[in-house]
């Protein structure tokens, strides 16, 4: 992969799950398994959304629905395709987030060269 791509980018909260596990996990499975070229959870330390409530860590908070973004990346046709597979998980209302895309250039696109992915 390498020049003109497109970026998926999905905004959600650390606490969405789907049968138990995290959505963010649920969806980066779902990506491999369609074959994306890559894929990465970040997890933010303060976020607001669509209802204006403030997510964010504490020290004297016990837990906190952070904010997490996943990337993914791919050419523009399977990131719209790909799109269409997960757009499922937002159409429940209990789920709220973010979808986004933009065009990006892929400078180097290589695997390890030992032939193993980390871990």
């Amino acid at each position: 992969m390498k020049g003109k791509s497109k970026v998926l980018r999905i905004y959600i909260g650390s606490y969405d799950k789907i049968n138990h596990k995290p959505l963010y996990e649920v969806i980066v499975m779902e990506a491999k398994k369609y074959g994306m070229a890559g894929a990465t959870v970040y997890r933010g330390v303060l976020s607001y959304g669509a209802n204006s409530v403030i997510h964010s860590v504490k020290i004297w908070e016990l837990s906190a629905d952070l904010p997490v973004i996943i990337e993914i990346i791919d050419d523009k046709e399977k990131v719209k395709k790909f799109i269409k597979q997960i757009e499922k998980y937002f159409e429940d209302e209990k789920f709220g987030g973010l979808i986004m895309t933009f065009d990006v250039d892929v400078i180097v696109y290589n695997p390890h060269k030992n032939g193993k992915e980390a871990r």
